[in-house]
């Protein structure tokens, strides 16, 4: 299911996987965020396609697609996502978001409302991520980063596997918490794309999207407040980075989205909770 698919200057990586029975559902369009990939969502991938096709990429710079040592945008980013979905000939989709690709499926759907965007997105999932700022509270990994200049690090600079493990890990839910039971294979696994053909290095460079959700929230989370389509947010409420509070403010704004609150779950929802996710996103599908 996995291939490569021009765009640009890039080669990304998409997996493309069909319905097991087909229900007549438009193909679901899967964003990752900062610092992973899609095989965030492999533990859920096989509940998700049970009944429509879905549709995840590796951003550029991000797991196995292209890693080239340039400057990363929010836009760019959504660039190769129209890009990917117009060499699958796609022109109408669901969108599950997290993380950073909250903040690119902000942007698809601003393009969306300015009757820019090359496909129709008809519901979304939306879930962990910084969609308010000033609400987020960044860890000292990242705020280490967005201290560095925005260029390539150098080697023996970058974090290796297991400091990047670590810092995935520090998001999770605490231990104790019985309602989160992740996969820390899965995490590994998940650094180790991180890491693949250098993409430690990019880091610095790959963190620069927070400085752009600062200065344009209002185009991208004004777009996941106003956008018709219908909108439900599932959240792991022991997220300590996109704190629960900022589902409490996105309601207040958009008092018609549906809320589903995974209690006990931190800020990787889909690894640490995969049937609950996966239940409480094909509801709001």
């Amino acid at each position: 299911m996995g291939a490569y698919v021009r765009a640009g200057d890039d080669d990304i990586f998409v997996v493309d996987a069909p319905a097991e029975t087909a229900s007549g559902a438009p193909p679901l369009l899967v964003l990752h965020g900062f610092p992973t990939s899609s095989i965030d969502f492999a533990g859920v991938l096989p509940r998700l396609r049970e009944r429509r096709r879905v549709v995840l990429l590796d951003m550029p710079g991000y797991g196995l697609s292209s890693k080239a040592d340039r400057a990363y945008s929010l836009l760019g980013q959504a660039d190769a996502v129209e890009a990917v979905l117009a060499a699958l000939g796609i022109e109408h989709v669901d969108l599950l978001t997290h993380d950073m690709g909250d903040s690119v499926g902000g942007e698809l759907l601003a393009r969306s409302a300015e009757g820019e965007l090359t496909f129709d997105i008809r519901r979304r999932v939306l879930t962990n991520g910084s969609i308010y700022m000033e609400m987020a509270r960044l860890t000292d990994g990242q705020k280490m980063l967005l201290s560095l200049p925005d260029e390539q690090a150098a080697e023996d600079a970058a974090p290796d596997v297991d400091v990047v493990a670590s810092a995935l890990t520090a998001t999770l839910a605490p231990a104790n918490s019985t309602a989160s039971q992740p996969d820390l294979d899965h995490i590994r696994a998940a650094a180790l794309l991180v890491v693949l053909r250098g993409g430690n290095r990019l880091l610095p460079r790959l963190i620069r999207y927070v400085e752009e959700r600062r200065a344009h929230e209002d185009r991208f989370t004004g777009a996941i407040e106003r956008h018709p389509s219908p909108l439900t947010v599932v959240w792991g409420d022991l997220d300590p980075i996109a704190v629960w509070s900022m589902t409490q403010r996105l309601i207040e704004r958009r008092p018609n989205a549906t809320l589903t609150r995974l209690e006990g779950v931190g800020h990787y929802p889909m690894i640490e909770a995969p049937a609950a996710f996966a239940d409480a996103v094909l509801a709001g599908l």
